[in-house]
């Protein structure tokens, strides 16, 4: 069995969609992760649309620890303001298409 079929078959479910039979900010990141995984970057997209700002965004912070950007700081804020905002949109979006 491989690293993407055991993730496949274990996924967590939300418990916010369970009990409140409505999707949360994060419903679709994991099958938007397995997406990724098997190489379908358009369907990964529009599962979750941050995710690849949220990569980028998390890379960067990592490359910021390491080689202290000069203004890494304020482009992970402005970074951070694109992922929130994407994530609320598609949050929205997803409530009232569905």
């Amino acid at each position: 069995m491989g690293f993407i079929t055991w993730l496949e078959e274990n996924m967590l479910s939300c418990p916010y969609n369970k009990y409140l039979g409505i999707d949360c900010f994060g419903c679709g990141m994991q099958r938007s992760v397995i997406a990724l995984f098997k190489g379908n970057l358009i369907e990964s997209f529009y599962l979750y649309p941050a995710l690849f700002p949220m990569i980028f965004m998390s890379l960067f912070l990592i490359a910021h620890l390491i080689f202290k950007f000069k203004n890494g700081g304020t482009y992970l804020k402005h970074t951070f303001i694109v992922v929130v905002s994407i994530v609320v949109i598609s949050f929205i979006t997803k409530i009232v298409y569905h």
